[in-house]
């Protein structure tokens, strides 16, 4: 049985609208994402850092939202939502997965950090202004490749787009919800995907 340590807006969005495109069967368990609960030896026991979210695959625990989404392609996907392992559109899949964690979502991170840890000191603006300049370039990233397709890999899509769409719902609230044009079409054809309207209900 999948459960999946779920509170809302974070990364275990992605674990969730995966299940949901697959048609896997999961369990969510809400968590309190008080700071105070997260720091607990019981939350610590399940992620040693505190952070949301995590995975259990029966008695297997997992606390990487982009290593849980890999998991699951490998070991329920059967070929679905990823490419061929090993060919170059895997290799592509792959450079889109982690840009959305370690480039793009990385920014957006520490925005949240900075306003919860630093609120209203003028470093900590001028910090952010900067991280929201990175996370914009990132936009723009998108914007270029989704010239002339639909998804990040063309035609079809992937939990790349999966991946990068979490990080697109950070940068909405945490950036400007006004995209250039092609990220703009495509953030609507992820939002309204029923998987994504599942995993963020």
């Amino acid at each position: 049985m999948i459960r999946i340590y779920h509170a809302p807006l974070t990364r275990s969005i992605r674990v969730v609208w995966l299940c949901e495109e697959l048609g896997l069967a999961y369990e969510r368990v809400p968590v309190d994402f008080s700071a105070a609960y997260r720091a607990t030896p019981e939350w610590r026991r399940m992620n040693p850092v505190g952070k949301v979210p995590v995975m259990l695959d029966d008695d297997f625990k997992m606390f990487e939202s982009g290593a849980m989404v890999q998991y699951l392609l490998d070991r329920y996907g059967e070929g679905r939502l990823q490419p061929q392992p090993g060919t170059t559109a895997h290799g592509a899949f792959l450079q889109w997965c982690w840009f959305a964690e370690a480039t793009f979502a990385r920014p957006l991170g520490e925005i949240v950090n900075h306003r919860r840890e630093f609120p209203g000191e003028q470093e900590s603006e001028a910090a952010i202004r900067e991280m929201q300049s990175r996370a914009w370039l990132c936009v723009e990233a998108l914007d270029e490749v989704l010239a002339g397709r639909p998804y990040l890999l063309g035609d079809d899509f992937s939990a790349a787009d999966i991946m990068n769409g979490y990080s697109l719902m950070l940068a909405e609230r945490l950036v400007s919800a006004d995209f250039p044009a092609h990220v703009a079409g495509y953030w609507q054809r992820l939002s309204t995907r029923p998987g994504y309207i599942a995993a963020t209900a």
